[in-house]
């Protein structure tokens, strides 16, 4: 198992002898290398081998040994990257404990390897700094060998790190020096004792000339970048370096010995790099931050180059948009489907709840239709010429190729308003059910619903010969029956409906569970790969259907709340343009304004999450042209009163990864979900919006089949799932974690742990701003939310640099 690559048998082709004569290989022979199978690896680099002998099993149970003496050794080798003293924190971190307490032991007479490990533990609890009241000396040293607690006496370390060379020609052990890790539980804290020997000692296989004996131990719950392999890892990075060997080999006292350890830092960390002889490769795990982009008035011009670009980038793979998964080897016609259902379901279903919301929270009036009401505006008219200046304002922006601005945005920002949508479907799911148990489990039913159905519908402004569309339909006339509420108002001291809130929360909550395990399963043990994927992809529209029939058929007796469809006579009339005056045509664009920038904002956005580079998109980007798109499609949306359409978040980023191939990988003791491809299709979504289209047909029956609670539990089902990635909810979740448990994150090992607490407070109190313009009741303060977002380019830009240094700032923002 690797790290950086893996290689199966390594030979031992020959000896590194930096610090004697050449002719010590000639010396040795070539029959101690008889039995090693040789191998070629490519390229000129430089590693250090982690050798570690996992445990000894004896062939017979009886005696703990064949008759012939011979046992099994298990062996395992993999590499460990340089440490990188430049961007790793730790790296300082462990040289200055290590000088702050050194157990440095110079000239060491001791030949044997016991001799010198036994002096080194005993200078280590002999230390008054570094007292150890529950540690065992025996048995730590009988730890660091392989025959600890074996039957049969197979001395060998168990746990090194050693410098190697990896040439065309073969592999090269670095002789000199021999760093040993002991991990052991009646240790409290870690300790690291370095000893200089008197003369080379010859200890065997790949030790032939050792002249520094590096022993590191440590405790086994250590968080990620403080186990006894990372502080390891630090030093033997120093100790690769043949002219900081010899410069050790010149000190003469234990000062010399550390100002030595702190030059040598220091040369690595301006280097950025190993010493001359050596070549670090496979940068591929490397934290790449996102250059800060440095926009000038010619990049966008001229005109429509943008879009002009992305057509020709897109253009030569659009017939394998259609094609890839259906015609080749590679077909995936049943991850199609899946994924098409999970998207239908997606984006149908939050269209209700969000239409059934908004009608108990605005009394059937969007922001727009209180605008008209104020003034005395028609409603349609006034709705279409706002949308005409919104499409107009973000086909501006698309030949002006103004996306190039969103470049600004860095990953952290994006979180924020990320995680902002994910709160907003967390809270509407909340706010409904509160209404639920106001209305049948307090009987608090505000106002008087005892009112016909002619005067309700006088009240939110809705006539028979109103233009109404499908989106009006279903944003502005779900409700519960007037009949119902009439019901409710007669009894307002008795509370008849108790079961129907408790039910309707259990509802809730079953949906949520049933599909978020289902989301899961395919990192469970059951069932074959192929079905747990099937049932993953399936989650969503399996847990609403189940929960639907359950409330509608097992739960017959108990009345949900459902919303209503009031169907309309029109939904094809384009809205009387000339209608409105100059001066409300003006009051639309500056709406219409308004929207277009929040439109463009998270049109862009979303985008960027679904082109993320862990997404491993190939195909390439069109900002531009999409949102020329956008701007085209709205347009004819606005002038027959329908809803107007962008890339919606969490929907985007869960359709991309609906269609990615997912594979657990371990690194460092932590699994984590890693996206090997995405099969890049037109046709899931292409199929999502032809059944969104045929669900007319499904109105009011069977669809009123789905109470308001399934749709509750859908919401807290896509926010849940929405903030699997979000960088910012994993760094709040590190507040409540044990270090030990910390993830090996790339932010973890080169930002210090204070810092990253600070940036996630300072993250923390912009989504509170976003959440405090975003959630008003008041909708005028909901017009400035895009500004406000805007804003949130400068705070990153000119106000953490001033709280946060700016190197650490880039890390947090990098993709890895």
């Amino acid at each position: 198992m690797t790290l950086n690559g893996s290689i199966e048998d390594v030979g031992y082709l020959k000896c590194d002898t930096d610090d004697a004569s050449e002719t010590q290989e000639e010396k040795l022979g070539e029959e101690a290398f008889d039995t090693v199978n040789s191998s070629i690896v490519s390229g000129e680099s430089i590693r250090f081998f982690v050798n570690v002998n996992l445990e000894v099993q004896p062939t017979q149970a009886a005696d703990g040994e064949s008759p012939d003496g011979c046992g099994l050794l298990h062996t395992s080798r993999k590499y460990l990257k340089l440490k990188n003293f430049e961007e790793e924190i730790r790296a300082h971190r462990d040289i200055d404990g290590f000088l702050a307490r050194a157990s440095i032991i110079l000239n060491e007479p001791a030949t044997s390897l016991d001799d010198v490990l036994r002096a080194m533990v005993l200078r280590i609890a002999h230390d008054p700094h570094n007292m150890e009241p529950n540690c065992n000396l025996d048995l730590l040293m009988s730890m660091l060998f392989t025959d600890a607690g074996a039957p049969m006496a197979v001395h060998l370390l168990s746990d090194t790190i050693q410098g190697v060379t990896a040439t065309v020609t073969g592999v090269q052990y670095q002789q000199s020096w021999l760093c040993i890790i002991c991990i052991s539980k009646s240790l409290q804290k870690r300790h690291v004792c370095i000893s200089r020997l008197v003369r080379p000692q010859n200890w065997g296989e790949n030790s032939c000339e050792v002249r520094f004996v590096i022993l590191v131990l440590a405790p086994p719950k250590m968080k990620s970048t403080k186990t006894a392999a990372e502080v390891g890892r630090t030093f033997a990075t120093m100790f690769l370096d043949i002219t900081f060997r010899q410069k050790l080999l010149k000190t003469r006292t234990v000062e010399e010995f550390k100002e030595a350890l702190v030059h040598q830092r220091q040369l690595l960390t301006m280097s950025q790099a190993s010493p001359s002889n050596m070549k670090i490769y496979n940068m591929s795990y490397a934290c790449l931050p996102r250059p800060h982009p440095r926009l000038r008035s010619k990049d966008f011009l001229p005109v429509g180059k943008g879009i002009r670009e992305d057509f020709a980038r897109r253009f030569p793979v659009y017939p394998l948009d259609f094609t890839d998964g259906i015609i080749g080897k590679n077909k995936a016609v049943g991850k199609y489907i899946t994924t098409t259902l999970f998207l239908y379901f997606a984006c149908l279903l939050p269209t209700i709840a969000f239409g059934s919301l908004n009608d108990e929270n605005t009394d059937g009036a969007i922001v727009i239709r209180r605008i008209c009401d104020d003034y005395n505006l028609d409603f349609n008219t006034f709705y279409a010429w706002t949308g005409l200046w919104n499409s107009f304002f973000l086909a501006v922006y698309a030949l002006f190729n103004l996306s190039l601005i969103m470049s600004l945005f860095k990953r952290s920002t994006e979180e924020i308003i990320a995680l902002f949508i994910s709160i907003t479907f967390m809270l509407d799911a909340v706010k409904g059910m509160v209404k639920i148990f106001q209305k049948y489990y307090y009987g608090n039913t505000p106002g008087n619903y005892s009112v016909d159905h002619s005067s309700l519908v006088s009240l939110l402004g809705l006539s028979t010969n109103l233009n109404a569309s499908f989106h009006t339909a279903l944003n502005n006339s779900l409700m519960g029956s007037p009949q119902e509420l009439t019901s409710m108002s007669s009894h307002p001291n008795k509370h008849p409906g108790r079961d129907t809130a408790v039910l309707s929360l259990l509802i809730m909550l079953g949906t949520l569970w049933l599909g978020y395990t289902l989301y899961q399963f395919r990192k469970s043990p059951y069932l074959h790969p192929y079905m747990r994927e099937i049932l993953s992809d399936c989650a969503l529209p399996i847990s609403v259907l189940t929960f639907s029939l359950i409330c509608s058929y097992g739960f017959q007796e108990i009345k949900m709340s459902k919303f209503r469809y009031n169907p309309s006579e029109s939904m094809f009339e384009i809205a009387k343009m000339q209608s409105l005056s100059l001066g409300a045509i003006s009051s639309a664009m500056g709406l219409g304004f308004l929207l277009s920038m929040l439109f463009f904002i998270e049109q862009n956005l979303v985008a960027a999450l679904a082109n993320a580079p862990e997404n491993r998109l190939v195909k390439g980007t069109a900002y531009h042209w999409d949102l020329l798109l956008i701007a085209i499609i709205n347009t004819g949306l606005s002038l027959y009163g329908m809803p107007w359409i962008h890339a919606a978040y969490p929907h985007s980023p869960l359709h991309v990864r609906a269609l990615a191939q997912v594979e657990d990988r371990v690194e460092h003791g932590h699994i984590c979900e890693t996206i090997v491809n995405v099969r890049e299709t037109r046709l899931t979504s292409l199929g999502a919006s032809i059944l969104v289209g045929f669900s007319l047909l499904l109105l009011p029956f069977p669809l009123q089949w789905i109470p308001k609670p399934v749709l509750y539990g859908l919401f807290l089902y896509i926010a849940l799932t929405s903030i699997d990635a979000n960088q910012l909810f994993e760094r709040l979740a590190l507040l409540l974690k044990d270090q030990a448990s910390y993830p090996p994150t790339h932010y973890i090992r080169r930002v210090p742990q204070r810092k990253i607490h600070y940036f996630t407070g300072l993250q923390v109190l912009q989504l509170l701003l976003l959440c405090a313009f975003g959630m008003s009741p008041l909708p005028y303060m909901k017009m400035i939310f895009p500004l406000i977002m805007i804003a949130m380019v400068p705070i990153r830009y000119k106000l953490l640099p001033q709280i946060i240094e700016a190197k650490y700032l880039d890390v947090m923002d990098a993709e890895h």
